[in-house]
């Protein structure tokens, strides 16, 4: 391999890389500095001249003319008898520049600086890569999927640079296939084993709030300012947002003319429901807010032990509930609060938690009615048999027989 081939191998490589051409002529002088030290003890005399377009590499060995016999260093100086043999006209005093021949190098040593050209490069290719990525966490990239494993995605960016998207990470109802688009967050950048890696995800808050910024112009331009943002990634989100012009209307802005702001987020999210809620200082109006889309009566709030007690009409329970459970648990998250929903022609005090009936009714089952938000026996009655068949994994006849103990303590209470 002489020198040409060496230098053409490594202007493909800066295309395939996309490294710079100043970049790489810089490992390659480098490199080639570090093969004249190695033979002739120094590479300060010498003038390396690279043109990696055209595959051309010349290196020029500079010295001083002196009288024959009075060469004291044979690495700045050359005695005039041997500077004549390059260069006639050349005389005592003058510099003498000699052109060197890198095939005179030797194969093994040609082949050791492409080794270490390969190895310099792919650590700088490695460290840009790492470098780009770093200042880029918490922004949207759109990727085309590469490869699909049962933890993780492999996405190429526009540059072919890997990404991971990690199953975790990914919505449940998230379904890929090589060559699909996809948007995700930058999530985190990491150097492991010398290798860059870089994780997006698709569940994280923050990418539901970069897809607003990229929809709304008012939240883009800061005339909006999101709060805080809950998800139930694939279920259900609640996006708290506040204007600092009166004259904006920042559920509106976020919604949109007939939702059309809202609708290109929602289908991103895989139809992940999407309430969008005006902030306001007001704990108990918030907390109203916060249960959308039900509509409460009354709210009765304890500040000291973070609980509310929320009120609503009958046909209005299982809406605050949500399915699954969902909507109550995001808003008890928004607010930092405890919520329990009621039907507001009852009386709080007549109710029963459910772990009263831990004699008569098995945990499993208690946890089961508590994981959809039923943490009382009125709770439970509130719904049909349908709707807890529906929302939990209990068989009807479970439910029935639960439905008819916890009847029968209020039968005996009254």
């Amino acid at each position: 391999m002489d020198h040409k081939e060496l230098i053409e191998s490594f202007a493909e490589f800066k295309e395939t890389k996309n490294i710079d051409k100043a970049t790489i002529m810089s490992i390659l002088e480098d490199v080639f500095k570090g093969m004249l030290r190695k033979k002739y003890g120094t590479a300060d005399n010498f003038d390396i001249i690279i043109n990696i377009d055209k595959g051309d590499l010349e290196a020029w060995r500079n010295r001083t003319i002196v009288e024959d016999g009075m060469v004291e260093d044979a690495t700045t100086q050359i005695a005039l008898s041997e500077a004549i043999k390059i260069e006639p006209d050349l005389e005592v005093g003058e510099d003498c520049a000699e052109g060197i021949k890198f095939q005179d190098f030797g194969r093994r040593a040609v082949l050791s600086a492409r080794g270490n050209l390969v190895s310099r490069v792919i650590e700088l290719e490695k460290d840009t890569i790492f470098r780009k990525y770093k200042d880029r966490v918490g922004e949207i990239i759109s990727g085309e999927v590469y490869q699909t494993f049962k933890k993780e995605t492999l996405i190429l960016d526009d540059d072919g640079n890997e990404l991971i998207l990690p199953t975790k990470e990914c919505i449940p109802s998230d379904f890929f296939r090589k060559g699909d688009t996809v948007r995700a967050i930058i999530l985190r950048v990491e150097m492991i084993g010398g290798n860059p890696k870089i994780i997006l995800s698709r569940t994280s808050s923050l990418f539901l709030e970069k897809l607003f910024e990229q929809e709304v112009p008012e939240i883009f331009d800061g005339l909006i300012t999101i709060k805080k943002i809950i998800r139930e990634p694939g279920e259900r989100a609640k996006v708290v947002v506040e204007s600092y012009d009166d004259r904006i209307d920042p559920v509106g802005a976020c919604v949109g003319i007939k939702g059309s702001r809202i609708h290109g987020i929602v289908r991103e999210l895989k139809n992940e429901n999407i309430d969008v809620i005006n902030f306001t200082a007001n704990i108990s109006l918030f907390i109203q807010r916060a249960l959308s889309p039900a509509k409460i009566s009354s709210v009765k709030v304890d500040e000291e032990r973070r609980h509310a007690s929320v009120y609503l009409k009958p046909d209005q329970v299982s809406m605050a509930i949500g399915k699954g459970g969902h909507n109550i648990k995001l808003a008890g998250k928004l607010t930092g609060y405890e919520i329990d929903v009621y039907r507001d022609d009852e009386e709080v005090v007549d109710d029963v938690d459910l772990e009263e009936f831990a004699d008569e009714i098995e945990a499993w089952i208690i946890d089961e009615l508590k994981n959809i938000g039923c943490d009382t026996a009125k709770s439970v009655l509130e719904l049909s048999v349908e709707d807890l068949v529906k929302r939990t994994d209990l068989e009807e006849e479970t439910v029935k027989e639960v439905i008819r103990i916890l009847n029968t303590e209020f039968e005996e209470q009254e």
